[in-house]
């Protein structure tokens, strides 16, 4: 037996619930692991809340992410008591995920465990810290570097945005977050490395098709008028990595800042990255985060608390990351 947080949808209605589970009951792949860590993400969040149509399949485990032991495998890559981490793959939407004491999965979604990093810290980084760590690797494939000027980060209070600002600040760049909290002034600055801070108020209105140039680049998780606006103040071929939703799917946007200012919308998905990919982004972070930066980022609850968790990051309690303790 393992417990697990679970969705149900039936006639009794949605509902998310700590339950007790036989080992039989996990899905059929090829690799099983007893789970040490989980973390909750903004799309556990409304998975969990009932709050946006993430689940496609029920019941479900949800959890986005994990890192745990090998119990068992039938896949080459894995033998028993390897450590791997897992993120994406419709994991926690489509296939049941990690905020359970066991999980089984498919080997080729999985990825060893950086050596530099421990199991909770690579947990304390996750979806949101790969999927920053994606966002800076698109920014520099298209030629952005310090040098350049400026790059503002959006919900930068948030997890993938505190793990941008953090990323690009130990880069050398200069970095203008965007935070809708004013209290989170010192952490971004004094913490995380931002040089400044502005209101995220300047950019979540119908705004003009063209702005003042502000910034070389922009990591933006918000989309809808924020990334309009943050594409209209983009300077003169710049980039702009966008990886969310948070404002709203839609992009009220011109096609002026793409032909007037040959400025480039580099999207990122974290979710179906390739393996390889994933890898580089992996050994990256290993490289440019230490235990005391995720520290500051993270805070530790157990699986028992994991509900109450998203409702509080839906209501924007939560600063960085909330690893959830699965043992």
């Amino acid at each position: 037996m393992f417990t697990a947080l679970v969705i149900e949808n039936d006639e009794q209605g949605y509902r998310t619930t700590l339950k007790n589970l036989n080992e039989s009951q996990l899905p059929d792949h090829d690799v099983t692991l007893d789970v040490t860590y989980s973390t909750l993400n903004y799309k556990d969040a409304l998975a969990i809340c009932n709050k946006g149509p993430i689940v496609r399949q029920f019941p479900m485990v949800p959890g986005i992410d994990f890192v745990g032991r090998v119990t068992a495998s039938r896949h080459p890559e894995w033998q028993l008591d390897d450590v791997a981490l897992l993120t994406g793959w419709g994991v926690g939407e489509k296939q049941w995920g990690g905020l359970a004491q066991k999980a089984s999965v498919s080997g080729d979604w999985l990825v060893e465990v950086p050596a530099t990093l421990s199991p909770l810290q690579t947990m304390a980084i996750g979806t949101a810290g790969f999927t920053a760590m994606l966002c800076v690797m698109a920014l520099e494939k298209q030629g952005i570097t310090p040098e350049r000027g400026p790059v503002l980060v959006t919900g930068a209070s948030g997890g993938v945005g505190s793990f941008s600002v953090s990323l690009l600040a130990r880069l050398g760049f200069e970095v203008i977050a965007a935070s809708g909290r004013a209290s989170d002034e010192g952490y971004l600055i004094d913490t995380l490395g931002a040089r400044s801070v502005i209101d995220r108020s300047e950019l979540s209105q119908p705004g003009k098709p063209l702005a003042k140039e502000r910034w070389a680049a922009a990591i933006d998780s918000v989309g809808s008028h924020t990334l309009s606006n943050v594409l209209a103040a983009t300077q003169r071929d710049g980039v702009v990595a966008a990886c969310g939703m948070a404002q709203g799917l839609d992009l009220p946007a011109s096609v002026a800042p793409f032909i007037l200012r040959g400025v480039t919308l580099a999207g990122v998905d974290s979710v179906m990255c390739p393996k390889p990919l994933r890898q580089q982004a992996w050994q990256r972070l290993g490289e440019l985060l230490n235990g005391d930066t995720l520290t500051k980022l993270t805070t530790l609850i157990p699986l028992s608390e994991a509900k109450q968790g998203a409702q509080d990051l839906l209501d924007g309690k939560v600063r960085g990351r909330l690893i959830v303790d699965c043992r």
